[in-house]
């Protein structure tokens, strides 16, 4: 068979049809050989995500950190894996801001790119008495927020919104000290105009930047929010890291 494969290869370089018929052949072959291992490396990490969730967590709640005891109303978390969640070691390089942020009295919460509801219904219950208003474009990502927002006992206090730019922040009725969060994948820069972070003077602000879409954004909003607010960087931990150092 190697020979026969050696002498066909020998011919077709020296033939340019029967070449370029060889090459196109290869070529489907190797692309179908790809696309259906690509589909069973699929299936294995499926099963395998499923199998560490199911073992973490197989009541979908979630069973660490500053949410623990929220509950999920399906398996399906947008934008992010699941699994960190109900672990509760989703990004905890946040954790300890949080957990001072709540150690004051918050009469709103506004999530900004709120996904299935994580921060949104997780603020909600620790803050009993705050009114929550949760913004994503992704309507299965509104769907699932409120879906999870009833599970958990905290639709009452739930408005949705798709799309929040600075005239819909700046229009919200917030009452008292207001906790906002936001993840708009690289809007942030958009969102938090001037006008924004003077209506923000007097609200926890918690922003996750993305300068890898545009290096500027750290220190552009830096400069925007140095006069009003005591600014704290939190670096995010690599994957890798949060593998061997993560001990739940």
């Amino acid at each position: 068979m190697k020979t026969q494969i050696k002498q066909l290869i020998s011919a077709a370089i020296r033939d340019e049809r029967l070449w370029k018929l060889l090459d196109a052949t290869v070529a489907r072959g190797v692309d179908y050989a790809r696309s259906e291992r690509a589909k069973q490396e699929a299936v294995t990490r499926d099963a395998l995500i499923e199998a560490a969730r199911i073992a973490i967590s197989p009541d979908l709640t979630v069973r660490n950190g500053p949410f623990r005891g929220m509950r999920y109303p399906e398996r399906a978390s947008v934008g992010s894996a699941l699994v960190p969640k109900l672990l509760g070691s989703y990004e905890r390089e946040l954790q300890p801001v949080l957990e001072d942020i709540l150690a004051r009295e918050h009469s709103e919460i506004v999530d900004i790119g709120c996904a299935e509801g994580y921060y949104a219904v997780g603020l909600a219950l620790r803050l009993p008495a705050a009114r929550v208003f949760a913004y994503d474009t992704n309507a299965k990502a509104i769907a699932l927020c409120r879906k999870m927002a009833e599970l958990n006992g905290v639709t009452d206090r739930l408005v949705t919104g798709s799309f929040c730019d600075p005239g819909t922040l700046r229009s919200l009725p917030l009452t008292g000290r207001a906790i906002v969060v936001s993840d708009c994948e690289g809007y942030e820069r958009e969102l938090f105009t001037d006008a924004v972070v003077a209506f923000l003077a007097q609200h926890d602000v918690l922003i996750e930047v993305h300068d890898f879409l545009d290096m500027e954004i750290s220190s552009l909003l830096r400069e925007r929010f140095r006069a009003t607010h005591s600014i704290t960087a939190v670096q995010s931990v690599d994957d890798i890291l949060k593998v061997s150092s993560y001990d739940y």
